[in-house]
Protein backbone atom coordinates (compact mmCIF):
# COMPACT_ATOMS: atom_id res chain seq x y z
CA UNK A 1 0.00 0.00 0.00
CA UNK A 2 0.95 3.68 -0.04
CA UNK A 3 4.30 4.38 1.60
CA UNK A 4 3.17 7.98 2.03
CA UNK A 5 0.10 6.84 4.01
CA UNK A 6 2.33 4.79 6.31
CA UNK A 7 4.68 7.74 6.91
CA UNK A 8 1.68 9.95 7.63
CA UNK A 9 0.31 7.44 10.14
CA UNK A 10 3.64 7.14 11.93
CA UNK A 11 3.96 10.92 12.33
CA UNK A 12 0.49 11.59 13.77
CA UNK A 13 0.00 13.55 16.97
CA UNK A 14 -3.08 13.29 19.18
CA UNK A 15 -5.13 14.90 21.91
CA UNK A 16 -5.78 12.64 24.90
CA UNK A 17 -8.75 11.86 27.12
CA UNK A 18 -12.11 10.14 26.60
CA UNK A 19 -15.17 12.42 26.80
CA UNK A 20 -13.13 15.58 27.12
CA UNK A 21 -14.14 18.97 25.76
CA UNK A 22 -11.36 18.87 23.17
CA UNK A 23 -10.39 21.75 20.90
CA UNK A 24 -7.98 21.95 17.97
CA UNK A 25 -7.11 24.25 15.09
CA UNK A 26 -5.01 23.50 12.03
CA UNK A 27 -4.48 27.21 11.34
CA UNK A 28 -3.80 29.65 14.21
CA UNK A 29 -6.79 31.90 14.81
CA UNK A 30 -9.33 29.59 13.14
CA UNK A 31 -11.07 28.71 16.42
CA UNK A 32 -13.31 31.48 17.84
CA UNK A 33 -13.14 32.17 21.57
CA UNK A 34 -15.88 33.29 23.89
CA UNK A 35 -18.69 32.16 21.61
CA UNK A 36 -19.47 29.29 19.22
CA UNK A 37 -21.15 31.11 16.36
CA UNK A 38 -19.86 34.66 15.93
CA UNK A 39 -21.43 36.94 13.35
CA UNK A 40 -18.44 36.29 11.13
CA UNK A 41 -16.42 33.19 11.91
CA UNK A 42 -12.62 33.59 11.82
CA UNK A 43 -10.74 33.34 8.52
CA UNK A 44 -13.94 33.34 6.49
CA UNK A 45 -14.94 29.89 7.77
CA UNK A 46 -18.45 28.57 8.35
CA UNK A 47 -19.54 27.59 11.87
CA UNK A 48 -21.53 24.35 12.13
CA UNK A 49 -22.69 22.25 15.08
CA UNK A 50 -22.65 18.44 14.80
CA UNK A 51 -24.94 16.91 17.45
CA UNK A 52 -24.53 13.28 18.42
CA UNK A 53 -27.26 13.50 21.06
CA UNK A 54 -30.48 15.42 21.61
CA UNK A 55 -29.95 19.00 22.78
CA UNK A 56 -31.62 18.30 26.14
CA UNK A 57 -29.92 15.04 27.13
CA UNK A 58 -28.11 15.19 30.50
CA UNK A 59 -24.72 16.85 30.39
CA UNK A 60 -22.96 13.53 31.09
CA UNK A 61 -24.44 11.99 27.94
CA UNK A 62 -24.53 15.06 25.73
CA UNK A 63 -22.30 14.82 22.67
CA UNK A 64 -21.80 17.72 20.31
CA UNK A 65 -18.97 19.44 18.48
CA UNK A 66 -18.58 22.78 16.74
CA UNK A 67 -16.84 22.64 13.37
CA UNK A 68 -15.29 25.56 11.51
CA UNK A 69 -15.11 24.56 7.89
CA UNK A 70 -14.28 25.97 4.48
CA UNK A 71 -17.73 25.15 3.06
CA UNK A 72 -20.92 24.40 5.00
CA UNK A 73 -22.16 20.83 4.97
CA UNK A 74 -25.53 22.11 3.75
CA UNK A 75 -24.05 22.97 0.34
CA UNK A 76 -24.40 19.66 -1.49
CA UNK A 77 -26.43 18.08 -4.30
CA UNK A 78 -29.23 15.58 -3.69
CA UNK A 79 -28.40 12.06 -2.49
CA UNK A 80 -29.60 9.08 -4.50
CA UNK A 81 -29.80 5.41 -3.60
CA UNK A 82 -26.79 3.26 -4.36
CA UNK A 83 -26.14 -0.44 -3.91
CA UNK A 84 -25.73 -1.79 -0.37
CA UNK A 85 -23.29 -4.54 -1.35
CA UNK A 86 -22.96 -7.03 1.51
CA UNK A 87 -24.00 -4.44 4.13
CA UNK A 88 -27.21 -5.19 6.05
CA UNK A 89 -29.07 -3.33 8.79
CA UNK A 90 -31.57 -4.02 11.57
CA UNK A 91 -34.31 -5.00 11.79
CA UNK A 92 -32.95 -8.30 10.50
CA UNK A 93 -36.12 -9.86 9.12
CA UNK A 94 -34.65 -12.04 6.37
CA UNK A 95 -34.00 -14.86 8.87
CA UNK A 96 -35.05 -16.03 12.31
CA UNK A 97 -32.75 -15.95 15.37
CA UNK A 98 -30.87 -19.25 15.68
CA UNK A 99 -30.24 -20.79 19.13
CA UNK A 100 -27.39 -22.93 17.79
CA UNK A 101 -23.77 -22.11 18.44
CA UNK A 102 -22.08 -20.79 15.31
CA UNK A 103 -18.48 -20.17 14.35
CA UNK A 104 -16.82 -18.75 11.24
CA UNK A 105 -13.36 -18.76 9.71
CA UNK A 106 -11.98 -15.41 8.51
CA UNK A 107 -13.52 -13.65 5.53
CA UNK A 108 -12.07 -14.73 2.18
CA UNK A 109 -9.61 -12.29 0.62
CA UNK A 110 -11.40 -9.58 -1.36
CA UNK A 111 -11.19 -8.98 -5.09
CA UNK A 112 -8.46 -6.55 -6.16
CA UNK A 113 -9.45 -2.90 -5.77
CA UNK A 114 -11.81 -3.45 -2.80
CA UNK A 115 -11.86 -0.51 -0.39
CA UNK A 116 -13.09 -0.46 3.21
CA UNK A 117 -16.68 0.47 2.36
CA UNK A 118 -16.98 -2.07 -0.45
CA UNK A 119 -15.38 -4.68 1.82
CA UNK A 120 -17.96 -4.45 4.62
CA UNK A 121 -19.86 -7.72 5.16
CA UNK A 122 -22.67 -8.03 7.71
CA UNK A 123 -22.75 -11.06 9.97
CA UNK A 124 -25.87 -10.12 11.93
CA UNK A 125 -27.33 -7.99 14.65
CA UNK A 126 -30.47 -6.93 16.47
CA UNK A 127 -32.78 -4.03 17.25
CA UNK A 128 -33.91 -1.39 14.78
CA UNK A 129 -31.59 1.23 13.33
CA UNK A 130 -34.47 3.66 12.67
CA UNK A 131 -35.48 3.41 16.35
CA UNK A 132 -31.85 3.81 17.47
CA UNK A 133 -31.79 0.52 19.38
CA UNK A 134 -29.53 -2.49 19.03
CA UNK A 135 -26.38 -3.19 17.09
CA UNK A 136 -24.89 -4.90 14.06
CA UNK A 137 -21.73 -6.94 13.58
CA UNK A 138 -19.78 -6.43 10.37
CA UNK A 139 -16.47 -7.70 9.10
CA UNK A 140 -14.28 -5.95 6.58
CA UNK A 141 -11.55 -6.97 4.16
CA UNK A 142 -9.91 -4.31 1.99
CA UNK A 143 -6.87 -3.98 -0.24
CA UNK A 144 -7.37 -0.49 -1.73
CA UNK A 145 -7.83 3.06 -0.42
CA UNK A 146 -11.10 4.97 -0.57
CA UNK A 147 -9.92 7.31 -3.32
CA UNK A 148 -12.06 10.46 -3.69
CA UNK A 149 -14.74 8.80 -1.56
CA UNK A 150 -15.87 9.35 2.03
CA UNK A 151 -18.40 7.56 4.22
CA UNK A 152 -20.65 8.52 7.11
CA UNK A 153 -23.13 6.48 9.13
CA UNK A 154 -26.34 8.18 10.24
CA UNK A 155 -27.57 4.93 11.80
CA UNK A 156 -24.92 4.59 14.49
CA UNK A 157 -21.35 4.89 15.62
CA UNK A 158 -18.70 2.49 14.32
CA UNK A 159 -16.22 0.67 16.55
CA UNK A 160 -13.52 -0.63 14.20
CA UNK A 161 -11.36 -3.52 15.46
CA UNK A 162 -8.42 -4.21 13.10
CA UNK A 163 -7.19 -7.80 13.05
CA UNK A 164 -4.76 -7.71 10.13
CA UNK A 165 -3.10 -4.66 8.64
CA UNK A 166 -3.24 -1.05 9.78
CA UNK A 167 -5.68 1.69 8.79
CA UNK A 168 -5.22 5.40 8.25
CA UNK A 169 -8.53 7.11 8.99
CA UNK A 170 -8.98 10.61 7.56
CA UNK A 171 -11.93 12.20 9.37
CA UNK A 172 -13.55 15.61 9.53
CA UNK A 173 -11.72 16.13 12.83
CA UNK A 174 -8.29 15.04 11.62
CA UNK A 175 -6.33 11.82 11.17
CA UNK A 176 -6.22 8.62 13.20
CA UNK A 177 -4.18 5.47 12.74
CA UNK A 178 -5.27 2.08 14.09
CA UNK A 179 -3.64 -1.32 13.72
CA UNK A 180 -4.14 -4.79 15.19
CA UNK A 181 -4.39 -4.46 18.97
CA UNK A 182 -6.02 -1.04 18.69
CA UNK A 183 -9.61 0.06 18.11
CA UNK A 184 -11.00 3.19 16.43
CA UNK A 185 -14.33 4.78 17.32
CA UNK A 186 -16.06 6.86 14.63
CA UNK A 187 -19.09 8.73 16.05
CA UNK A 188 -22.48 8.77 14.37
CA UNK A 189 -22.55 11.05 11.34
CA UNK A 190 -18.83 11.80 11.17
CA UNK A 191 -17.42 11.58 7.65
CA UNK A 192 -14.22 9.66 7.08
CA UNK A 193 -12.06 7.93 4.51
CA UNK A 194 -9.97 4.78 5.05
CA UNK A 195 -6.55 3.96 3.59
CA UNK A 196 -5.05 0.51 4.29
CA UNK A 197 -1.44 0.62 5.47
CA UNK A 198 -0.73 -2.93 4.28
CA UNK A 199 -1.56 -5.06 1.25
CA UNK A 200 -4.57 -6.48 3.12
CA UNK A 201 -6.59 -4.89 5.90
CA UNK A 202 -9.05 -7.09 7.74
CA UNK A 203 -11.05 -6.81 10.92
CA UNK A 204 -14.35 -6.37 12.70
CA UNK A 205 -16.86 -3.53 13.11
CA UNK A 206 -19.54 -3.05 15.76
CA UNK A 207 -22.22 -0.66 14.54
CA UNK A 208 -23.92 0.70 17.65
CA UNK A 209 -27.39 2.09 16.95
CA UNK A 210 -28.08 2.97 20.60
CA UNK A 211 -26.57 5.28 23.19
CA UNK A 212 -22.97 6.24 22.37
CA UNK A 213 -20.25 4.13 23.90
CA UNK A 214 -18.94 5.37 27.24
CA UNK A 215 -16.51 4.12 29.84
CA UNK A 216 -18.19 1.78 32.33
CA UNK A 217 -18.64 2.85 35.93
CA UNK A 218 -16.03 1.26 38.19
CA UNK A 219 -18.20 0.72 41.28
CA UNK A 220 -16.34 -1.17 44.04
CA UNK A 221 -13.19 -1.28 41.87
CA UNK A 222 -12.66 2.36 42.82
CA UNK A 223 -11.18 5.25 40.89
CA UNK A 224 -8.73 3.35 38.70
CA UNK A 225 -8.63 0.25 36.50
CA UNK A 226 -9.93 -1.13 33.22
CA UNK A 227 -9.61 1.41 30.37
CA UNK A 228 -8.20 4.75 31.48
CA UNK A 229 -9.74 7.86 29.92
CA UNK A 230 -6.29 9.36 29.38
CA UNK A 231 -5.30 6.52 27.03
CA UNK A 232 -7.91 7.40 24.42
CA UNK A 233 -6.47 9.54 21.64
CA UNK A 234 -8.42 12.06 19.58
CA UNK A 235 -7.16 13.66 16.35
CA UNK A 236 -5.78 17.16 15.94
CA UNK A 237 -7.40 19.31 13.30
CA UNK A 238 -6.31 18.65 9.72
CA UNK A 239 -8.22 19.66 6.63
CA UNK A 240 -8.44 19.05 2.89
CA UNK A 241 -8.97 22.07 0.64
CA UNK A 242 -9.57 20.02 -2.50
CA UNK A 243 -11.61 21.25 -5.45
CA UNK A 244 -12.23 17.87 -7.07
CA UNK A 245 -15.27 15.57 -7.37
CA UNK A 246 -15.72 13.47 -4.22
CA UNK A 247 -18.33 10.77 -3.70
CA UNK A 248 -19.99 11.09 -0.30
CA UNK A 249 -21.76 7.90 0.81
CA UNK A 250 -24.21 8.09 3.71
CA UNK A 251 -25.76 5.10 5.46
CA UNK A 252 -29.30 6.13 6.38
CA UNK A 253 -31.97 3.80 7.83
CA UNK A 254 -30.17 0.77 6.47
CA UNK A 255 -29.47 1.90 2.93
CA UNK A 256 -26.52 3.57 1.25
CA UNK A 257 -27.11 6.93 -0.40
CA UNK A 258 -24.57 8.71 -2.59
CA UNK A 259 -23.92 12.25 -3.77
CA UNK A 260 -20.99 13.69 -5.71
CA UNK A 261 -19.65 16.88 -4.20
CA UNK A 262 -17.39 19.27 -6.11
CA UNK A 263 -15.01 19.34 -3.13
CA UNK A 264 -13.80 17.22 -0.24
CA UNK A 265 -16.09 17.50 2.81
CA UNK A 266 -13.09 16.83 5.07
CA UNK A 267 -12.50 20.59 5.13
CA UNK A 268 -12.76 21.35 8.86
CA UNK A 269 -9.99 23.80 9.79
CA UNK A 270 -10.80 23.96 13.53
CA UNK A 271 -13.17 22.32 15.97
CA UNK A 272 -14.07 21.88 19.62
CA UNK A 273 -16.45 19.58 21.45
CA UNK A 274 -17.16 16.10 22.77
CA UNK A 275 -18.53 14.29 19.69
CA UNK A 276 -15.14 13.21 18.37
CA UNK A 277 -13.36 10.12 17.01
CA UNK A 278 -10.91 8.15 19.14
CA UNK A 279 -8.31 5.43 18.91
CA UNK A 280 -7.39 3.20 21.88
CA UNK A 281 -4.60 0.66 22.39
CA UNK A 282 -6.12 -2.47 23.94
CA UNK A 283 -2.74 -3.39 25.42
CA UNK A 284 -3.15 -0.48 27.83
CA UNK A 285 -6.24 -2.08 29.37
CA UNK A 286 -5.66 -2.52 33.11
CA UNK A 287 -6.98 -6.03 33.74
CA UNK A 288 -8.72 -6.63 37.06
CA UNK A 289 -8.99 -10.27 38.12
CA UNK A 290 -9.24 -12.70 41.00
CA UNK A 291 -6.20 -13.18 43.25
CA UNK A 292 -7.86 -15.83 45.40
CA UNK A 293 -10.20 -18.24 43.61
CA UNK A 294 -12.72 -18.55 40.75
CA UNK A 295 -12.65 -17.07 37.27
CA UNK A 296 -14.27 -13.59 37.24
CA UNK A 297 -17.32 -12.89 35.09
CA UNK A 298 -16.34 -11.45 31.68
CA UNK A 299 -18.00 -8.13 32.54
CA UNK A 300 -14.82 -7.30 34.46
CA UNK A 301 -13.08 -6.96 31.09
CA UNK A 302 -15.43 -4.27 29.68
CA UNK A 303 -13.66 -1.50 27.75
CA UNK A 304 -16.71 0.45 26.54
CA UNK A 305 -20.44 0.15 27.16
CA UNK A 306 -23.56 1.48 25.47
CA UNK A 307 -26.13 1.81 28.27
CA UNK A 308 -29.82 1.05 27.82
CA UNK A 309 -32.92 2.18 29.70
CA UNK A 310 -32.30 -0.60 32.26
CA UNK A 311 -29.40 -0.06 34.63
CA UNK A 312 -26.64 -2.63 34.10
CA UNK A 313 -28.22 -4.08 30.96
CA UNK A 314 -26.17 -2.82 28.04
CA UNK A 315 -27.32 -2.38 24.50
CA UNK A 316 -23.82 -3.56 23.68
CA UNK A 317 -20.61 -3.99 25.67
CA UNK A 318 -17.16 -4.14 24.11
CA UNK A 319 -15.01 -6.57 26.13
CA UNK A 320 -11.33 -7.44 25.68
CA UNK A 321 -9.46 -10.50 26.94
CA UNK A 322 -6.04 -8.92 27.24
CA UNK A 323 -2.78 -10.43 28.54
CA UNK A 324 -3.08 -11.17 32.26
CA UNK A 325 -1.89 -13.35 35.11
CA UNK A 326 -3.93 -16.29 36.42
CA UNK A 327 -3.21 -17.16 40.02
CA UNK A 328 -6.49 -18.54 41.38
CA UNK A 329 -6.13 -21.45 43.83
CA UNK A 330 -8.29 -24.57 43.46
CA UNK A 331 -9.77 -22.91 40.39
CA UNK A 332 -10.68 -24.04 36.90
CA UNK A 333 -8.90 -21.19 35.18
CA UNK A 334 -10.32 -21.00 31.64
CA UNK A 335 -13.78 -19.46 31.20
CA UNK A 336 -16.35 -21.70 32.82
CA UNK A 337 -19.28 -23.49 31.20
CA UNK A 338 -22.24 -21.13 31.17
CA UNK A 339 -25.52 -19.99 29.69
CA UNK A 340 -26.12 -16.27 29.53
CA UNK A 341 -29.16 -14.01 29.17
CA UNK A 342 -26.89 -11.81 27.04
CA UNK A 343 -25.79 -12.77 23.54
CA UNK A 344 -22.08 -12.97 22.76
CA UNK A 345 -20.08 -12.56 19.57
CA UNK A 346 -16.38 -13.23 20.06
CA UNK A 347 -13.52 -12.44 17.71
CA UNK A 348 -9.79 -13.13 17.82
CA UNK A 349 -7.21 -10.50 16.95
CA UNK A 350 -4.06 -12.53 17.46
CA UNK A 351 -2.73 -15.76 18.94
CA UNK A 352 -5.06 -18.23 20.64
CA UNK A 353 -7.98 -18.00 23.06
CA UNK A 354 -7.59 -19.86 26.35
CA UNK A 355 -10.99 -21.59 26.14
CA UNK A 356 -10.54 -23.08 22.68
CA UNK A 357 -7.73 -25.45 21.71
CA UNK A 358 -8.31 -25.32 17.94
CA UNK A 359 -10.63 -23.98 15.25
CA UNK A 360 -10.89 -20.44 16.64
CA UNK A 361 -8.41 -18.47 14.55
CA UNK A 362 -7.52 -14.78 14.14
CA UNK A 363 -10.07 -13.11 11.89
CA UNK A 364 -12.72 -15.68 12.75
CA UNK A 365 -15.59 -15.38 15.19
CA UNK A 366 -18.16 -17.29 17.21
CA UNK A 367 -21.76 -16.48 18.08
CA UNK A 368 -23.40 -17.79 21.24
CA UNK A 369 -26.93 -16.44 21.45
CA UNK A 370 -28.78 -15.99 24.72
CA UNK A 371 -29.04 -19.14 26.83
CA UNK A 372 -27.00 -21.24 24.41
CA UNK A 373 -24.69 -23.47 26.44
CA UNK A 374 -21.01 -22.93 25.76
CA UNK A 375 -17.62 -22.98 27.40
CA UNK A 376 -14.23 -24.64 27.04
CA UNK A 377 -13.85 -27.37 24.44
CA UNK A 378 -13.03 -30.92 25.51
CA UNK A 379 -9.27 -30.62 25.04
CA UNK A 380 -9.12 -27.39 27.04
CA UNK A 381 -11.29 -28.87 29.81
CA UNK A 382 -9.13 -31.96 30.14
CA UNK A 383 -5.91 -29.97 30.18
CA UNK A 384 -7.13 -27.32 32.65
CA UNK A 385 -8.64 -29.90 35.00
CA UNK A 386 -5.27 -31.59 35.39
CA UNK A 387 -2.99 -28.53 35.23
CA UNK A 388 -0.54 -27.63 37.99
CA UNK A 389 -1.96 -24.46 39.51
CA UNK A 390 1.13 -22.31 39.54
CA UNK A 391 0.97 -18.63 38.50
CA UNK A 392 0.39 -18.51 34.75
CA UNK A 393 0.76 -15.59 32.34
CA UNK A 394 -1.79 -15.49 29.52
CA UNK A 395 0.00 -13.42 26.90
CA UNK A 396 -0.20 -15.38 23.66
CA UNK A 397 -3.52 -14.06 22.41
CA UNK A 398 -5.84 -11.07 22.21
CA UNK A 399 -9.56 -11.76 21.95
CA UNK A 400 -12.64 -9.55 22.29
CA UNK A 401 -16.39 -9.81 22.62
CA UNK A 402 -19.42 -7.80 21.53
CA UNK A 403 -22.05 -8.63 24.16
CA UNK A 404 -25.64 -7.45 23.74
CA UNK A 405 -28.94 -7.65 25.59
CA UNK A 406 -30.88 -8.98 22.57
CA UNK A 407 -30.48 -12.13 20.46
CA UNK A 408 -28.29 -11.68 17.39
CA UNK A 409 -29.92 -12.75 14.13
CA UNK A 410 -27.37 -13.98 11.60
CA UNK A 411 -27.87 -12.72 8.06
CA UNK A 412 -28.61 -15.30 5.35
CA UNK A 413 -25.18 -14.58 3.84
CA UNK A 414 -23.56 -15.44 7.19
CA UNK A 415 -25.71 -18.51 7.85
CA UNK A 416 -24.90 -19.89 4.41
CA UNK A 417 -21.31 -18.72 4.08
CA UNK A 418 -18.63 -21.11 2.90
CA UNK A 419 -16.42 -20.03 5.78
CA UNK A 420 -19.05 -21.06 8.37
CA UNK A 421 -17.70 -23.98 10.42
CA UNK A 422 -20.45 -26.54 10.13
CA UNK A 423 -18.89 -28.90 12.66
CA UNK A 424 -18.54 -26.39 15.49
CA UNK A 425 -20.61 -28.50 17.93
CA UNK A 426 -18.01 -31.25 17.63
CA UNK A 427 -15.57 -29.37 19.89
CA UNK A 428 -17.68 -30.45 22.89
CA UNK A 429 -17.85 -34.11 21.87
CA UNK A 430 -16.03 -36.51 24.16
CA UNK A 431 -16.76 -34.67 27.41
CA UNK A 432 -16.97 -37.76 29.58
CA UNK A 433 -19.20 -38.69 32.49
CA UNK A 434 -17.13 -38.48 35.68
CA UNK A 435 -19.90 -38.65 38.27
CA UNK A 436 -19.34 -40.98 41.20
CA UNK A 437 -22.11 -41.35 43.80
Amino acid sequence: MSEQARKTAEALEYLTGFGNEHSSEAVPGALPHGRNSPQRAPLGLYAEQLSGSAFTEPRRHNRRSWLYRIRPSAAHPAFTRTGNGALRTAPFTEAVPDPNRLRWNPLPDPAPGTDFLAGLWTLGGNGDAAQRTGMAIHLYAANAPMTDRVFSDSDGELLIVPERGGLLLRTEFGLLSAGPGEVALIPRGVRFRVEPLDDLARGYVCENYGQPFELPDLGPIGANGLAAARDFRAPVAAYEDAERPTEVVNKFCGNLWSATYDHSPLDVVAWHGTHVPYVYDLRRFNVIGSISYDHPDPSIFTVLTSPSDTAGLAGVDFVVFAPRWLVGEDTFRPPYFHRNVMSEYMGLIEGAYDAKAEGFVPGGGSLHNMMSAHGPDRETFDRASAAELKPQKIDDGLAFMFETRWPITATPQAAGAEHLQRGYDDVWEGLQRHFRA
